[in-house]
C-alpha cells in the first residue's frame, strides 16, 4: 500500500497518477490510499512541525495495519503558494528532514507544489484538451519554467477557454497525462515537482 495525504481529495488524485507513471513497478500491485487530514505543515516549525508529522505517519501506519497491507510507501503534498526560490528551498529542507527523522526504513516522498499542483499539469499541455476538446494552453504558458508562474489555477480558469477550468478537472487531466504517456516527456520545468520526482527514484 501506498498512502497518500494531501490538502484535499482532487491533489491526491493527481498524485496518484504520477506515482503509477514513475514507479510502475510500486504502483502496479499496490493500493493507492488517501488518508483525509488535511496537510498544514509548511508554517509550522520545532516540536508544532513534529507532532503534525507523527500524527500523519501515525494514520498511515494505522490504515495499512487497518486493510493488512505493507506499507510501501508514504507521499504528502502541499501547495506552496509560493515560487520555487530559496524559501522554497528553506521549508523543503525542513519538511523532508521531519519525515525523514521520523519515518526511517519507510519510503517517503515530498510534493511540495510551486505554486500549486496545477503547476504541475501546466508540464503536460497537451493532456487538457483530451479532457474538454475546446480547451488549449495559451501559448505563454508552454515551454516555461511552471515554477514562476503565479497561481497557476487562475491562470488556467482564464486561460483554457470554456467550460471554465474547475479544480474538479485537475485529476482528469492527470488521468489523461497517463493514459497518453506524456508524464515522463513534460514541456517546461518546475524545480518543486523535479524534486518529487527525485523523491520517487530513490524508492528503493
Amino acid at each position: 500500500m501506498i498512502v497518500l495525504a494531501g490538502e484535499d481529495q482532487n491533489d491526491c488524485e493527481i498524485l496518484a497518477s504520477l506515482i503509477r507513471a514513475h514507479r510502475p513497478d510500486l504502483s502496479a500491485a499496490a493500493k493507492l490510499v488517501r488518508i483525509n487530514d488535511p496537510v498544514r505543515l509548511r508554517k509550522k516549525s520545532g516540536p508544532d512541525l513534529a507532532a503534525a508529522v507523527k500524527t500523519l505517519v501515525g494514520k498511515a501506519r494505522a490504515k495499512a495495519l487497518q486493510q493488512r497491507a505493507e506499507l510501501l510507501g508514504f507521499v504528502i503534498h502541499e501547495d506552496l503558494d509560493g515560487y520555487a526560490d530559496a524559501r522554497y528551498d528553506r521549508i523543503r529542507k525542513t519538511l523532508t528532514a521531519e519525515l525523514a527523522g521520523q519515518c526511517q526504513g519507510l519510503r517517503t516522498a515530498l510534493a511540495l507544489a510551486a505554486w500549486e499542483s496545477e503547476g504541475w499539469l501546466l508540464l503536460f499541455p497537451e493532456a487538457f484538451p483530451r479532457v474538454r476538446p475546446r480547451w488549449k494552453v495559451p501559448d505563454r504558458l508552454l515551454d516555461k519554467d511552471t515554477g514562476r508562474v503565479k497561481d497557476a489555477k487562475e491562470e488556467l480558469k482564464r486561460g483554457l477557454g470554456l467550460p471554465v477550468f474547475r479544480e474538479s478537472d485537475g485529476p482528469k487531466v492527470a488521468r489523461e497525462a497517463l493514459e497518453h504517456r506524456l508524464i515522463p516527456s513534460p514541456r517546461g520545468t518546475n524545480r518543486s515537482y523535479a524534486d518529487f520526482v527525485g523523491d520517487l527514484a530513490g524508492w528503493t
